[in-house]
């Protein structure tokens, strides 16, 4: 991911050139890199996932955000913007215009070309350090491919890989099961 600027920011100086911008753009050891605009797939995807994850959520004590909700992995930053964000019991904000979430159960990031890499190695680094995330999620758009870690109660990631229309992901910190075809309904390759 190239960065926008070379210039140095504070965790404070992103966060309010962010929130005033027209574009998001994340943030790392004072670096701001712009999030990129989604492809056709990229966004049916996404429609797709929160769809099911709403319809499973009714009558339980979470809340599903699309990618306008930021998180904070560290006091210092990185500040990411997920594809999806779960959140489960007390919601846990930054400040009081709760746009930038604390307390993450569940992510998923739909992989594009140009982030995959990051959004898989990276950006999972990073949010393996949040004490509430519970599991972490990415979806291939170019391909029937969901990889879905879990956290086991020693603190090790449990690692499953999904390869074929007819499975099931089952994210039970969330009590919540992604069927493929339903998933990847009206994705074409």
């Amino acid at each position: 991911m190239a960065t926008s600027s070379n210039t140095f920011l504070t965790p404070e100086e992103y966060l309010e050139l962010d929130r005033k911008a027209e574009q998001r753009s994340e943030y790392y050891n004072g670096e701001i890199f712009p999030v990129e605009g989604a492809t056709r797939e990229h966004g049916l995807l996404l429609v797709n996932l929160i769809g099911e994850l709403r319809s499973q959520l009714k009558g339980k004590p979470c809340e599903a955000y699309t990618s306008c909700m930021k998180v904070r992995v560290a006091p210092r930053g990185p500040y990411t913007y997920p594809d999806i964000v779960v959140v489960c019991g007390e919601r846990k904000f930054a400040d009081d215009l709760r746009d930038i979430l604390l307390n993450p159960t569940v992510i998923l990031e739909v992989l594009s070309p140009s982030t995959k890499d990051y959004d898989r190695a990276g950006k999972f680094e990073y949010y393996r350090g949040l004490v509430s995330l519970r599991e972490y999620l990415t979806v291939a758009q170019n391909k029937i491919h969901v990889e879905h870690w879990a956290r086991q109660p020693d603190n090790h990631w449990l690692f499953g890989d999904y390869t074929d229309r007819g499975q099931c992901v089952v994210i039970p910190s969330i009590g919540c099961t992604l069927a493929l075809s339903e998933v990847y309904d009206r994705i074409e390759f």
